[in-house]
């Protein structure tokens, strides 16, 4: 019984150390960081420009994220897929997307609503969505 004990104590200090909870939680992952930089109006509609950067630890082969477009009123106007393609590892790339017939200026909100796809070389594709980082440089609100 005193041997149960003392094995049952040893498994809890070691259960509870920092290093046991340090391993629990992984190692220490990058982000994946997506900016809305730019909405410019163009002949088919709105262009709109991110800057996404991989600090993953992997390329990702294809990044999609299925977009929320809300008006200036709150209103869901449209719900459109955005393929980032490859992402290299270490790497920042600008792509820009043309909404037709959207106005930019009747955007008030893009929301990320769910993931597309997600896939490469040792990532695992919810990495995309939890280890997203969202910046901006418009005056519209964009998030997740």
């Amino acid at each position: 019984m005193v041997g149960g004990r003392i094995a049952m104590a040893s498994l809890v200090l070691l259960a509870t150390s920092p290093l046991a909870a340090e391993e629990a939680a992984g190692p220490e992952r990058g982000r994946l960081t997506i900016e809305l930089n730019a909405l410019q109006p163009s002949d088919r509609g709105c262009r709109v420009t991110f800057v996404a950067s991989n600090e993953l630890d992997g390329d990702v082969e294809r990044a999609a994220y299925e977009l929320a477009f809300f008006d200036t009123a709150g209103l869901v106007a449209r719900l459109s897929v955005v393929d980032f393609l490859e992402l290299d590892r270490g790497r920042t790339k600008v792509r820009q997307f043309d909404f037709a017939g959207m106005e930019c200026a009747s955007i008030g909100r893009i929301l990320i609503n769910d993931l597309a796809e997600c896939s490469g070389d040792g990532i695992v594709p919810q990495a995309c969505l939890s280890q997203l980082s969202i910046q901006n440089k418009t005056s519209i609100q964009f998030g997740t």
